[in-house]
C-alpha cells in the first residue's frame, strides 16, 4: 500500500534509494505473441527502460507457439510457457515456489483476468489495468464463460486488489475502472504512455485524402464501421482512401465485409507493418481513426499526432485523454458525428495539416522515460522502510 506522498527524484535515484533491483513482471501474453497489443507493448517500454538503468527485469508470459521458452530482449528476460489459461495458475506457482529466483518486487498486467498477485505475495507490488473488459468479455468467450469471467473480474477480484497500487494510463479509464470495479480511486493512478522518438513530424500528405486505421484486428476494434462511415464519406469526396494496418483473429470477417461492398478500390489491407512503414503511413493520413468499443489509451492515436496527423476517434474511456477534443482532433458519440468530423479534416489538404501540427505540438507531453520514471516511483513507494 502506498503512502500519501510518492518518493521524490529520478529513475536512477528511485532504484537506488528502494534497493528494489530484480522485478518480476506477470503478464498474460509475450510481446512476440500474434495476439499481442498495446498492453504488450507498454510494459515491454517501461521494462526496457528499466532495465537501461540497471534493474534486473524477468516476465513471466503464456507460450508463443513455436518459439523458444526463454528469451533476453532489449536488456530483460521473458519465460514464456504454460497455455492460454493454465498461465494464470503456473505463474502464480512459479512466484510460490521460488521456481524463477527471489525478486525484490512483482509487477502484474492485469488484462481481464488476474494472476491474483496480492494472495501470493507480500513484497512491493503494483498492478497495470488499462481498462475494464466488461464489454470485451462476450467478444472473447461463449456465453456461459464471458458472464463468469465478467463476474469474477467486477465482483471477486477488486476484493483482493483494494490494498494493491494500481496504474492506468488515462483520466478517463481511472473513473471507469474506479467506478464499475470499486476500486479507491485514490488508489489508482494515471501514469501517461510515451511516444517512441522514431515516429517523426512530417507534412507529405497523400496525393487523396486518406483515412488510416492501425492496429490489432479484433471484434472490439470495430472496423467494419470505420469502413461504413468512410463509404459515407466518399458519397461528398469521391476519391478518399482507407487503409487498414494490422491483423488479427477478425480478419477474415473484416475482409467478408468488405468483399461484400459494391466498390472496393478505395480501401486496402497492409496487414502488420514494419514501423518505418507505419511511420510512413501515420505521415501520409490525412486522418488516423479509431471505432474502438474499449480502450485504456489510443496509442496509434498519439503515435500519429506525434507524425503531425490528427485524429478521429470514438468517445469512450482512454480515447478521452489521447485525442484532445478540437486540437489533437475530434472525438465522436455516434456515428452521424463520425462522418461529420471525417469530412471536415477530408475536405481540405490545408486544414489536416494545420490540426495535424497542433496535434504535433501537443503530443510533445509524451515520453517513455516519464512513463517509466513515474511507474517505478510508485512501485518504489510498496517498499516496507
Amino acid at each position: 500500500m502506498t503512502s500519501n506522498l510518492l518518493p521524490e527524484g529520478n529513475l536512477e535515484s528511485l532504484i537506488k534509494k528502494s534497493e528494489i533491483n530484480r522485478v518480476l513482471v506477470l503478464q498474460w501474453r509475450d510481446l512476440e505473441d500474434p495476439d499481442s497489443g498495446g498492453s504488450e507493448l507498454h510494459s515491454h517500454k517501461i521494462a526496457e527502460i528499466w532495465a537501461t538503468h540497471g534493474v534486473e527485469v524477468c516476465f513471466r508470459t503464456s507460450a508463443v507457439k513455436r518459439e523458444k521458452k526463454i528469451i533476453q530482449r532489449s536488456g530483460y528476460t521473458s519465460v514464456r510457457s504454460s497455455g492460454r489459461f493454465s498461465v494464470f495458475v503456473a505463474a502464480p506457482i512459479d512466484i510460490l515456489t521460488s521456481r524463477l529466483g527471489k525478486f525484490d518486487a512483482v509487477v502484474e498486467t492485469w488484462n481481464g483476468m488476474p494472476f491474483m498477485t496480492p494472495l501470493i505475495t507480500r513484497g512491493p507490488n503494483i498492478a497495470f489495468l488499462h481498462h475494464q473488459h466488461g464489454p470485451l468479455w462476450d467478444l472473447a468467450l461463449p456465453k456461459p464463460f464471458a458472464m463468469t469471467g465478467r463476474f469474477f473480474e467486477r465482483k471477486v477480484a477488486p476484493f483482493f486488489y483494494k490494498r494493491t497500487p494500481i496504474v492506468t494510463l488515462s483520466e478517463s479509464s481511472r473513473e471507469e475502472i474506479s467506478s464499475v470495479l470499486g476500486l479507491n480511486s485514490k488508489n489508482i493512478h494515471v501514469v501517461e504512455p510515451g511516444i517512441d522518438e522514431s515516429f517523426k513530424f512530417s507534412t507529405n500528405k497523400s496525393q487523396d485524402p486518406l483515412v488510416v486505421v492501425a492496429g490489432r484486428l479484433s471484434p472490439y476494434k470495430q472496423i467494419e464501421n470505420v469502413v461504413s462511415a468512410v463509404e459515407k464519406v466518399r458519397s461528398s469526396i469521391p476519391n478518399a482512401k482507407l487503409e487498414i494496418i494490422g491483423n488479427g483473429p477478425h480478419e477474415a470477417n473484416i475482409r467478408t465485409f468488405i468483399n461484400s461492398l459494391r466498390d472496393k478500390s478505395w480501401i486496402s489491407m497492409k496487414g502488420h507493418l514494419p514501423e518505418e512503414d507505419l511511420i510512413d503511413a501515420y505521415q501520409r493520413a490525412w486522418v488516423v481513426t479509431s471505432s474502438s468499443r474499449s480502450e485504456g489509451w489510443g496509442m496509434t492515436l498519439t503515435e500519429a499526432a506525434r507524425c503531425g496527423t490528427a485524429s478521429i476517434a470514438s468517445s469512450i474511456p482512454g480515447h478521452m485523454n489521447s485525442v484532445a477534443h478540437g486540437t489533437s482532433g475530434f472525438l465522436f458519440k455516434d456515428n452521424e458525428e463520425y462522418v461529420s468530423h471525417l469530412l471536415s479534416l477530408l475536405s481540405s489538404r490545408d486544414i489536416a495539416i494545420n490540426i495535424g501540427q497542433a496535434a504535433h505540438n501537443w503530443s510533445s507531453r509524451f515520453t517513455w522515460q516519464k512513463a517509466a520514471t513515474e511507474s517505478f516511483r510508485l512501485l518504489a513507494s510498496t517498499k516496507q522502510s
